[in-house]
């Protein structure tokens, strides 16, 4: 089942006809903030499955043109990201050590929604493409034999990334937790549908141009892996989220004006805008193209050097 929320945060699911409205199914948690009405649906999904399935077989289907989609997170408690997870097409020789960070829950944004650039000195702003998951149940020291057991479901996500600020131990804070900077959605797609999460296409176009195209079968950890290695150290809800990292070559400059569409086998497609206020520009290469991980050089705009 594919679940989100639409039109100022109802509940629905999205179907090849079109998408149904759950709105009466929950009734009883409608004073709910969105997030925790989700986390409670995902929690208790064996008691509200059958009820939605019901409701989608004799509801009215809408198509999808006339909804407004909204995040299927919006405000989730934890959102862990892996970092350096992918073995980037054979470039490393060796595994890295896991790593991971924490993005600010006001990073969140959805479908259709628009990531604002701050007034700050960072060399490039990028957008990572990832798969997400969304954990179903409590998770404590997950062994990676059960792991999956613990996954609710799927999603597509964005790791946005202020490179080059300065901070010393507060470098991820600044880099990656400022607002906006987690576009993920447009739904949820249940694990049910997912055959094999260790083999999809991740796809991402900044102005109708692909720029990540890779396959998560490089991923350095897996799924089981990485989730024992969050949980040994920080429980997780249902309703969090922890996004697996991406392969870096398609890592490009975003500017004001660009519309990046992202898309996951069988997960469906991402949309967001990206503004900036000070119009800033930089040369559009990937990394892969330039050849260097290494930012791409900012051409116009403040912070420029030389830029007073």
């Amino acid at each position: 089942m594919k679940l989100g929320f639409v039109d100022s945060y109802k509940l629905a699911t999205f179907t090849d006809e079109g998408v149904v409205c759950l709105e009466t199914v929950v009734a009883d948690l409608k004073l709910l903030p969105p997030q925790q009405l989700m986390n409670h649906v995902i929690e208790n999904w064996d008691t509200y499955l059958a009820r939605f399935e019901e409701h989608i077989s004799s509801g009215e289907h809408i198509p999808i043109s006339e909804v407004t989609l909204c995040a299927p997170l919006p405000k989730p408690i934890s959102i862990v990201c892996m970092a350096v997870n992918y073995m980037e097409d054979g470039r490393l020789k060796q595994k890295p050590a896991p790593q991971a960070f924490f993005k600010n829950s006001h990073s969140v944004i959805g479908h259709g929604d628009t990531m604002h650039l701050p007034d700050a000195p960072a060399s490039i702003f990028e957008g990572e493409a990832e798969l997400a998951l969304v954990i179903g149940k409590t998770a404590t020291n997950v062994d990676p034999a059960v792991a999956y057991d613990y996954v609710f479901g799927y999603l597509n996500f964005v790791d946005g990334s202020a490179r080059g600020l300065t901070g010393g131990m507060g470098l991820p804070y600044f880099m990656k937790g400022q607002d906006d900077f987690a576009p993920l959605g447009p739904w949820i797609t249940t694990a049910d549908e997912v055959a094999n999460p260790m083999n999809l296409h991740v796809v991402q176009r900044n102005n109708g141009t692909p720029t990540h195209d890779y396959n998560t079968d490089d991923m350095a950890h897996d799924i089981p892996a990485s989730i024992a290695f969050v949980t040994a150290n920080t429980t997780l809800e249902a309703g969090d989220v922890i996004a697996l990292g991406t392969n870096h070559g398609g890592l490009h400059p975003l500017q004001h004006g660009d519309v990046v569409d992202q898309e996951i086998d069988g997960l469906g497609k991402l949309t967001f805008t990206v503004h900036d206020d000070l119009g800033r520009t930089w040369e559009r290469q990937t990394r892969a193209e330039r050849g260097s991980d290494g930012p791409a050089p900012q051409l116009t705009g403040k912070y420029t050097e030389g830029d007073t």
